[in-house]
C-alpha cells in the first residue's frame, strides 16, 4: 500500500468521523467547537499506540496525546530511545467524552471500526495498549479473551496474536495519566515501555 493510498485511507476516516450524527458524542463536539482526534505518526509506523479516548487538550488541537499525559508518552517514548514520529498514536473513541469521563460501551462499539480500519491501513507490527479500556479492545478483538486479565496483572506483558495481514504482539501498558496522578507510578510506566525495545 502506498503512502498516497494510506493517506486517502485516513482523510476518509476522518471525514466520516467529523460527520458521525449518530454518535452520542457529535452535539458534544459541535457545541463546543472541539475538533475528532484521529491519530498522528508515521503512517507506515511498526509500532501503535492505542489510547481510550481524547481529553479537553486534544479535543481542542484535533491531536492526541498532546496535553499532561502526552508529556508523559513523550517523556516514556525518550526513556526507551523511539522517536514519537516513528510511532503512531490513537484512541479507540475519536471524540472527547464529556467531563473526561470514561467512553461507555456506545461510543466503542460505535468508534471501534474507525481503529479497526486504521490497523488494517497502518498494519503495525506490535498494537500497544494504553490503559484498560484499549487493552480490553484489542485483546478481544485478536481473539485473546482468555488471556484476558485486570490491567493490574496484565501490565508490561506482551502477547502473540494474529491479524489479517500476519503475526502482531500486543503490548499491554498502563494509560501514562496513571503518572499524573501518582508520579511515584512513573519508574513502573517506564520498566514496562522497555518491552518494546526488543521487538
Amino acid at each position: 500500500m502506498t503512502q498516497n493510498i494510506r493517506g486517502s485511507l485516513m482523510r476518509k476516516i476522518n471525514d466520516e468521523v467529523l460527520n458521525l450524527k449518530n454518535s452520542p458524542l457529535y452535539k458534544y463536539r459541535t457545541e463546543n467547537n472541539f475538533l475528532p482526534v484521529i491519530g498522528e505518526g508515521s503512517q507506515t509506523a511498526k509500532i501503535m499506540f492505542v489510547g481510550e479516548a481524547p481529553g479537553r487538550n486534544e479535543a481542542k488541537t484535533g491531536r492526541p496525546f498532546c496535553g499532561m499525559a502526552g508529556k508523559i508518552l513523550d517523556e516514556l517514548l525518550t526513556s526507551i530511545k523511539l522517536p514519537r514520529e516513528n510511532v503512531y498514536i490513537t484512541n479507540i473513541v475519536k471524540d472527547r467524552p464529556q467531563n473526561n469521563r470514561d467512553p461507555n460501551p456506545e461510543e466503542i462499539e460505535i468508534y471501534g471500526p474507525f481503529l479497526d480500519r486504521q490497523i488494517e491501513i497502518i498494519k503495525p507490527k506490535i498494537i500497544a495498549t494504553l490503559g484498560r479500556y484499549s487493552m480490553d479492545y484489542i485483546m478481544k478483538k485478536f481473539d485473546l479473551n482468555s488471556e484476558l486479565q485486570p490491567i493490574g496483572s496484565a501490565h508490561g506483558k506482551m502477547f502473540d496474536a494474529k491479524a489479517s495481514y500476519g503475526p502482531i504482539k500486543i503490548a499491554v501498558l498502563y494509560h501514562p495519566c496513571v503518572a499524573i496522578y501518582n508520579r511515584s507510578k512513573l519508574p513502573i510506566l517506564k520498566k514496562d515501555l522497555e518491552i518494546l525495545k526488543y521487538h
